[in-house]
């Protein structure tokens, strides 16, 4: 089973495909538990410091672990067979890892998306599941040229099948399990 994630700020759309491309589950997930911010380096600006704004980072981080963590172990169970790869949005890899830098342009607007794909990662790879990254932009096309004539099919096919949500984040995740990487 290969599962596609496109993840935004506190949740995500988790799309799992077979080895012929079908959809096996599909599912939206919470990344963070209710009540902390989805968004600590970007919307908490108005923090007094670094320090408030370094333990909020970490008490999110933490609440990732958890709740994501359980989130994926929940698919683990649900799912017909094992997990082969996990398949999440590409980060830059330079970004920063020092607070000051990272509130500051043009970080600050990316930060915690990253901290949200570092983290999916770091529990994929504790579940020992190899994390392949995608190019957002390019994925839906990349998938096309792969599969041909079966693109519209095996992209656009699931809403017919399913129902109901089968939007941009379904298509775009079930993409990535199809070009790897």
């Amino acid at each position: 089973m290969r599962v596609g994630i496109a993840d935004h700020l506190g949740w995500a759309v988790v799309v799992t495909a077979d080895g012929e491309h079908r959809v096996v589950d599909r599912r939206r997930i919470e990344l963070v538990e209710p009540g902390l911010s989805p968004a600590p380096i970007h919307y908490d600006r108005g923090a007094s410091d670094d320090a408030t704004i370094e333990a909020l980072v970490a008490e999110v981080r933490a609440s990732i672990a958890r709740t994501a963590g359980a989130a994926l172990d929940e698919l683990a169970r649900d799912l017909p067979a094992p997990v082969e790869s996990v398949h999440l949005r590409a980060w830059p890899a330079d970004v920063p890892t020092d607070l000051a830098t990272l509130r500051g342009a043009p970080w600050e607007a990316r930060a915690d998306a990253v901290m949200y794909r570092t983290a999916l990662a770091d529990l994929a790879a504790e579940r020992g599941w190899p994390v392949a990254v995608y190019d957002a932009k390019r994925a839906e096309a990349d998938a096309g040229a792969l599969l041909g004539d079966r693109a519209h099919a095996v992209l656009h096919g699931p809403r017919a099948a399913l129902g109901a949500p089968w939007a941009k984040d379904h298509r775009v995740a079930l993409a990535a399990t199809i070009t790897g990487s």
